[in-house]
């Protein structure tokens, strides 16, 4: 689950199949608890995809997956005009075929910098100048 707060910063949290069960059956544009994740607050659903990387849609309703003919928004990339095209697009509710959700948090998330290690400076070596491989002519 991929979860933006609205400063731009982003988290990662995988939850495993008993954390996302209260997540099954959500629509996209839904809001839930973010205690799930280790939040307080709120988390709005925005999108996902599927294990193929097939992206949800938020005008499909159900859980199948469809071929269908869009000439803009999400699933086409750069369309031209009077351009349609037929894709293959998961509707917009939360099934277990989902792989990855991607979510906005209404408060700011605290990122936690890695520590780092202080190693003792080795005194630095001069390298040493190399003699010609060949007599130059």
């Amino acid at each position: 689950m991929t979860i933006s707060d609205t400063k731009g910063k982003s988290i990662v949290k995988e939850l495993k199949e008993n954390d996302a069960n209260p997540l099954l059956g959500l629509l996209i544009g839904q809001e839930t608890d973010a205690s799930l994740v280790g939040l307080e607050g709120k988390i709005k659903i925005t999108g996902g995809s599927d294990k193929s990387g097939v992206p949800m849609r938020a005008d499909l309703l159900g859980t199948t997956r469809k071929r269908v003919l869009i000439p803009k928004g999400v699933g086409l990339q750069n369309a031209e005009k009077g351009l349609r095209k037929r894709k293959l697009l998961r509707g917009n509710t939360i099934s277990e075929e989902i792989y990855q959700i991607n979510s906005k948090y209404d408060g700011e998330i605290k990122v936690e910098e890695p520590k780092k290690e202080e190693k003792a400076e080795a005194p630095k070596e001069k390298p040493k100048a190399e003699a010609p491989k060949e007599k130059p002519k």
